[in-house]
């Protein structure tokens, strides 16, 4: 399937949760399959942390850069375009295309860097509708997403309930767990302590916790590098000698090159900042009773998600009942954790095409 990233210019202010707003801003998309005239046959998808618009195919000539959740979306594939029109765009403040960091403040006409405003969940959300009514969309048949993507999702259906007839939540919560926090401050000092950082302004000049540890284990275990020095040897060395160790560092030195320091930060902090419930004494069910008794969920984890396991992703389930909302879970047995999410598991595809088959259209 061959796409084109396309771009949507908004001229009407966007009042942000920081207190700022952008005058004008850019947003980045792609579409798969074709509107029908109702205009009610429409995805979102949602992508996760450092994900973007390219969800499915690849551009013209371009042949090895294919979208990120490919093996699901196409015709005759578990999102099937040959009935949906699907919808995915970037993220303000992330760093393919929209508005973000790299962009010019028109205010100063220089490069934001540094200056750009926080910006929440509900900001992604708030844009996201705005491109659905530059697409003349009024409601989405289903809005997907996975981890980030999930928060988004869950934010759909408290903000605009009326616009979301079917939600599908990934590998998700309703608030970042606690542990990932710690780990999360602990890349976002990495990037600040970085000589160069020079506070977010540095245009001028320049994850380890997503697999199971059974994942792990089989792939690495403790195997040391064919580099790697004698355990006797009397001289400290400190470069990699296991093979975990080469993993990481090639993966490290892999997202350096693709994703930028000021969207990790911004992007990270949005994460830890979503806990809608926590105006409502950190009650998900008195949260989900804003959602519409119309909108049916579909809930998924997996076995070996330590990011959001089962045990997290059941307090939606319960919470949504609680409200007798229309809601149906499913747990997946799977070996890769927290990134079974965006793989073709056939247990996994086989619940999502289940419950994309029912939606009348």
């Amino acid at each position: 399937m061959i796409v084109k990233e396309q771009i949507a210019h908004f001229d009407k202010p966007l009042n942000l949760r920081c207190g700022k707003t952008f005058s004008n801003y850019d947003l980045v998309y792609e579409t798969y399959g074709t509107l029908n005239q109702q205009k009610n046959n429409a995805i979102l998808i949602c992508h996760a942390l450092t994900g973007n618009h390219h969800a499915a195919g690849v551009y013209e000539n371009q042949s090895g850069n294919v979208g990120w959740w490919d093996e699901l979306i196409g015709e005759g594939k578990t999102i099937d375009t040959n009935k949906f029109f699907v919808v995915c765009c970037s993220n303000l403040g992330t760093c393919f295309g929209s508005t973000s960091a790299e962009s010019i403040n028109p205010a100063t006409n220089k490069i934001w860097g540094g200056d750009f405003p926080t910006l929440c969940v509900e900001d992604w959300v708030d844009s996201q509708k705005n491109l659905a009514d530059f697409l003349g969309i009024d409601c989405w048949a289903t809005v997907i997403g996975g981890s980030l993507g999930g928060m988004q999702v869950i934010s759909w259906a408290l903000q605009y309930p009326q616009k979301v007839k079917n939600a599908i939540i990934l590998a998700s919560g309703a608030k970042l767990p606690v542990q990932h926090l710690a780990f999360s401050a602990v890349g976002r000092q990495a990037i600040m302590r970085d000589p160069y950082f020079n506070n977010g302004n540095y245009y001028q000049q320049q994850h380890i916790t997503y697999l199971c540890e059974e994942k792990m284990e089989s792939k690495f275990g403790h195997r040391r590098t064919k580099s790697a020095k004698s355990t006797k040897s009397t001289k400290a060395d400190f470069n990699a000698n296991f093979e975990v160790e080469n993993y990481l560092t090639y993966q490290g030195q892999k997202f350096i090159n693709y994703y930028d320091a000021n969207a990790y930060l911004l992007v990270s902090r949005a994460t830890e900042n979503f806990d809608p419930a926590k105006n409502y004494a950190d009650n998900l069910s008195k949260l989900f009773a804003l959602s519409s008794e119309n909108t049916k969920f579909l809930v998924i984890s997996f076995d070996s998600d330590w990011f959001f396991p089962p045990k997290v992703m059941l307090e939606l389930v319960k919470a949504l009942l609680d409200n007798s909302r229309d809601v149906c879970y499913a747990e997946i047995d799977s070996d890769y954790g927290h990134d079974s999410f965006l793989l073709p598991i056939p247990h996994y595809m086989k619940v999502l095409r289940a419950f994309l088959d029912r939606i009348e259209i």
